[in-house]
């Protein structure tokens, strides 16, 4: 969903007004009933709060999903740093022609991967991929034939090491595409909308507390925008920074 995309542009400002319009209509209602025909406002009060307590208890679960998913990322982003690193050095095992290939098809690759992590257009993500999926074809042509032609424990060692760099980069990939559902959010910003209007309801002076019913509706989106921040790698502000595969390339040149 594109507004997930974008949550401090999108998400944020429409969030937030989802739940002040809503927040408002409660106030609206509440400011044209009587008193008086209010005779049940304790067990409002306590399904008010019921609310907010679920609502918080769902944000939190939510956010919690997201910063795992982004530590999940940022250790696969390591563990692909580790991979080429060791592979690297494992080159040292093949012939001399198909070690400095294999050198400089690593440092190719690992250019590719830092782009990955720091590119936010779609069209470059896409020529990133189709890069990078030629260079794991050329990685593996590599390692392959030298290790056709010497069959021994050294040669399984480096097509092993080289196994591992493919895998990482597709572990990563899967945990990038790995996000919270659709539907969790559709749930979530329904029962925010429904804590606001209820909130709204329950305001007993409405005129007087229209600017009031803005404070939850704002630290809500500002939740919402957090979640989403997390959860988008390559659109949020808050990204996973390349810094193993930034500290790696340096030694490979």
């Amino acid at each position: 969903m594109i507004v997930l995309d974008y949550p401090l542009l999108l998400l944020l400002p429409l969030s937030f007004a989802a739940m002040a319009a809503a927040a408002w209509l409660g106030a609206w209602l509440a400011a044209r009933t009587p008193t008086d025909a209010i005779d049940t406002r304790d067990d409002f009060n306590v399904i008010l709060a019921a609310t907010l307590t679920l609502l918080g208890l769902i944000i939190g679960f939510t956010f919690s999903m997201a910063l795992t998913r982004y530590d999940q990322r940022k250790n696969l982003e390591e563990e692909e740093a580790n991979a080429i690193g060791t592979e690297y050095v494992r080159a040292d095992f093949l012939p001399a022609g198909a070690a400095e290939k294999t050198r400089a098809l690593l440092r190719d690759y690992t250019s590719e991967r830092i782009r990955f992590y720091g590119t936010r257009d779609d069209a470059t993500l896409r020529e990133i991929g189709e890069r990078t999926t030629k260079l794991q074809a050329e990685l593996w042509a590599a390692v392959r034939d030298p290790a056709m032609s010497q069959r021994d424990p050294v040669s399984a060692l480096v097509v092993s090491g080289m196994n591992d760099v493919l895998n990482s980069q597709g572990y990563t990939q899967a945990a990038w595409w790995n996000r919270i559902p659709l539907a969790a959010w559709i749930l979530m910003v329904a029962m925010a909308i429904c804590a606001n209007f209820m909130v709204g309801r329950n305001a007993k002076n409405p005129k007087r507390e229209l600017k009031l019913l803005l404070v939850l509706p704002f630290v809500v989106a500002i939740a919402f925008f957090l979640i989403a921040d997390i959860d988008a790698p390559h659109a949020g502000v808050i990204r996973i920074v390349p810094q193993n595969l930034n500290a790696l390339a340096p030694s490979l040149r």
